[in-house]
């Protein structure tokens, strides 16, 4: 059964929810303790990677439905993690590399899925060590030009590209010298 991001019980005091308008919107409020349910989306960071001919890092997915297709290395942010730090975090275990990550590239939400609705943050990344190498959840890492890329995964990836293609040096990281 595939869960729907809705509470039946009040996760405060255990009271079965009911239904009320809540700031313009229908929410799972307890009528016991008057806990409301903000169905909020979760949050990926995403590391962009470009190397000296300008092509750009991706992951080729090992697990689940979208397996073979590819992605920009990303994740979802832990509880208590700051994004940038899980934009580092996911693109080493993806890829076995290191960076820094710089300055915001590209955001979007993607709410096709209302079991699992998103917000995504791309950030300009710099390598600063590591070794190139598919781990994790991913089967291939490789650069690719952008006027050459695979079938991609996801469509945020594909908003982003479609996005910054526009304006090629968008891609580039302000911050990097």
């Amino acid at each position: 059964m595939k869960w729907s991001g809705e509470f039946v019980f009040c996760p405060r005091c255990g009271t079965r929810l009911g239904r009320r308008m809540v700031d313009g919107r229908d929410r799972a409020v307890c009528p016991a303790c008057s806990y409301v349910h903000f169905r909020n989306p979760a949050v990926g960071a995403a590391a962009i990677v470009r190397d000296e001919h300008g092509r750009v890092l991706l992951v080729r997915r090992a697990l689940g439905r979208l397996k073979g297709l590819w992605s920009v290395p990303a994740g979802f942010v832990e509880y208590g993690e700051d994004v940038r730090d899980a934009a580092a975090r996911e693109l080493f275990e993806e890829t076995g590399l290191e960076a820094r990550i710089g300055s915001v590239a590209f955001v979007a939400s993607d709410f096709h899925d209302p079991a699992k609705p998103t917000v995504g943050v791309w950030f300009h990344a710099t390598v600063t060590g590591g070794h190139l190498q598919a781990g994790d959840d991913a089967s291939e890492v490789r650069y690719f030009p952008l006027d050459h890329l695979p079938p991609l995964a996801f469509e945020m990836d594909r908003g982003l590209f479609a996005n910054l293609a526009k304006r090629t040096d968008r891609l580039r990281d302000p911050d990097r010298s």
